[in-house]
C-alpha cells in the first residue's frame, strides 16, 4: 500500500465491514490520521484502528462524510481500468431489462461508484459528480466513459446543490464532442425530448420508468391528472395507452412548454393539456368546481431535504394527497410517490391513509413501487433505496 492511511476509531469499522461505503468524520481517528493532513478528493486506505485494511477510498476533510469507500480491495487503483470495469458491470445489469440504450448507467453507491451519476440518451452521456473524490477523477472517468460507450458528446451536469456540501462549485459544460440542443429518450416506444443543459437534474427521470409502465395500465378510457408533470412522462404515455384525456400539470413555463411538444412529437396533442399552475392552488380549484379524474399521478420533488424537517414535510404530503383524493372520482386511483431520502415506505404509507381518511375515503393498497433497476439500491445501504410509490384505489365511505 503506496497511498496514505485513514485510520477508524476502535469499533467503528463495524458498518464498513457490513458492506456500507460512508466514513463520517467523527469515526475517524483524528490523533493517528489527522484529516487536515488530506487533499479534498485525495484516494487513501481506510484501515481499522489496529490496522486492518477495509478498502480505498476518497477522503474529503471538509465534510461530514469525510471519506467514501470505492472498492474494498486496499490494493485498488482509481484508474481508467477500475472504472472501465465498473462500466462493463453496470452495462450488463441493464442490458437484462433495456432493449435501447435511455437509461441511468452508473448510479453512485448502488453501482460501487460513490459521487458519479451517468445517464444515456442514446450516443450522448449525461453525468453528474457529486463528490470531492469523484471530481478529482473527472479525467479517468471521461476517459473510461469514451473507451467503452464511444458516445458523440459527454455532458457534465454538475450544478445540483449537493456539491455545495462538499465545497465544489457548480457548473454545467460540454466534456467531449458537441452537446446537442436536445436529449432525446426512448420510453417503451414513446419519443421525448428535454433540453441538453437546461433540464432538470440530469435531463430525464428514469428512475419512475417502471411505476409509469405499471400505471398506464390503468388509464384506457380514463381521465388522467398527471401532477408535477416535468415533460409530460406520465400524461403523454397515458394518452398513448388509450387515456381518454390528460391534464399534464407544472409550475414551470419551460416544463408545460415541453410537456405539449412532447405530446405533439407523439401524436396526441388533442388527448394532453399540458397546464402551468401550482399544484395545490389547480386542485382546489377543481375541488371547488365540481371536476373529478379517474386517474391522477402525484409525484412532487423530495420535500423532505434534511432529516430534521421529516415532520413538516411529512404534513406538506399529506396535504397534498388529500388534495389529489377530493378531486379522485368514485373507485379512483392515485399514485402517490416520495423522492425523498428521509421518508420511508411506511411513512408513505401512512400518510396516503390519514390522507384518505380525511377525504372519507376506503383506500386499497394495488402496489408498492420504487425505483427501476437502473437504480440499483445498494443492501447495506438505506440511503440508495430512495423513491417510494403507493398506487391506491379509493372508493367513496
Amino acid at each position: 500500500m503506496d497511498m496514505p492511511i485513514l485510520t477508524l476509531k476502535n469499533n467503528e469499522e463495524r458498518r464498513l465491514r457490513a458492506g456500507h461505503l460512508w466514513v463520517f468524520s467523527n469515526e475517524v481517528d483524528t490523533k493517528k490520521t489527522p484529516l487536515t493532513a488530506f487533499a479534498p478528493g485525495q484516494a487513501a486506505v481506510v484501515t481499522a484502528s489496529r490496522g486492518r485494511p477495509l478498502g480505498v477510498v476518497t477522503v474529503n476533510p471538509g465534510s461530514l462524510i469525510c471519506a467514501r469507500v470505492m472498492d474494498s480491495d486496499p490494493d485498488t487503483r482509481l484508474d481508467v481500468d477500475f472504472f472501465r470495469s465498473r462500466i462493463r458491470d453496470a452495462l450488463a445489469l441493464r442490458a437484462r431489462f433495456y432493449a435501447t440504450p435511455y437509461y441511468r448507467l452508473l448510479f453512485s453507491e448502488g453501482d460501487h461508484v460513490p459521487g458519479v451519476v451517468l445517464d444515456r440518451y442514446g450516443d450522448v452521456v449525461v453525468g453528474q459528480l457529486t463528490t470531492a473524490g469523484a471530481e478529482g477523477l473527472r479525467d479517468v472517468i471521461l476517459e473510461a466513459v469514451l473507451a467503452e460507450l464511444s458516445p458523440r458528446a459527454v455532458i457534465w451536469r454538475n450544478d445540483a446543490a449537493s456539491r455545495d456540501l462538499e465545497g465544489l462549485p457548480r457548473a454545467v459544460e460540454t466534456a467531449y464532442g458537441e452537446a446537442p440542443e436536445f436529449l432525446e429518450i426512448d420510453e417503451d416506444g414513446a419519443r421525448f425530448a428535454v433540453p441538453a443543459l437546461s433540464g432538470q437534474k440530469t435531463g430525464w427521470f428514469y428512475d419512475m420508468r417502471e411505476n409509469r409502465t405499471a400505471l398506464c395500465r390503468l388509464v384506457r378510457g380514463r381521465t388522467v391528472l398527471d401532477l408535477f408533470a416535468y415533460a409530460g412522462a406520465f400524461s403523454v404515455r397515458a394518452a398513448l395507452a388509450g387515456a381518454a384525456s390528460a391534464v399534464c400539470l407544472d409550475s414551470s413555463e419551460a416544463a408545460r412548454d415541453m410537456a405539449a411538444q412532447n405530446a405533439a412529437r407523439n401524436g396526441v396533442a388533442g388527448s394532453v393539456e399540458a397546464v402551468r399552475a401550482d399544484a395545490g392552488a389547480f386542485l382546489e380549484e377543481c375541488a371547488a368546481s365540481g371536476r373529478t379524474f379517474d386517474v391522477v399521478s402525484l409525484d412532487p420533488p423530495a420535500l423532505v431535504k434534511r432529516r430534521k424537517d421529516l415532520e413538516a414535510g411529512l404534513r406538506a404530503y399529506e396535504r397534498l394527497n388529500r388534495l389529489a383524493m377530493d378531486v379522485l372520482a368514485d373507485d379512483g386511483i392515485l399514485m402517490t410517490c416520495s423522492c425523498s431520502q428521509h421518508v420511508d415506505a411506511w411513512d408513505l404509507r401512512r400518510v396516503a391513509l390519514r390522507a384518505a381518511n380525511a377525504a372519507g375515503r376506503r383506500a386499497q393498497v394495488l402496489a408498492q413501487g420504487r425505483q427501476g433497476p437502473d437504480h440499483p439500491a445498494h443492501p447495506a445501504m438505506a440511503e440508495t433505496d430512495y423513491l417510494k410509490s403507493f398506487t391506491l384505489r379509493l372508493l367513496r365511505r
